[in-house]
């Protein structure tokens, strides 16, 4: 029942969620898939970098909208070794 009512609370949550039009771009010179990938892969040193620097970005906008999205969010998890830590037993 627990799993139940925390997957509807995420689901209603998401709804709300939306990207506002000025931050996708159809231009071809806007990253899209592959850049998403590298900023996700990246992430925990651009984010220690825009501690001390306003002009360092985790998340570049304007974007091509899902596309980055996805890239970025399999950088993070995949390559960034998100779901492979959380997937080790402790011995």
């Amino acid at each position: 029942m627990r799993m139940l009512l925390a997957i509807g609370l995420a689901l209603l949550l998401s709804a709300c969620a939306s990207q506002i039009d000025a931050g996708v771009a159809k231009e071809a010179g806007s990253p899209g898939f592959w850049l998403g990938l590298w900023h996700g892969f990246i992430f925990p040193f651009s984010f220690i970098g825009s501690l001390f620097d306003p002009d360092i970005a985790v998340y570049a906008v304007p974007n091509r909208g899902g596309w980055y999205d996805f890239g970025f969010f399999l950088g993070i998890t995949v390559l960034g070794g998100g779901s492979w830590f959380s997937s080790k037993k402790n011995s």
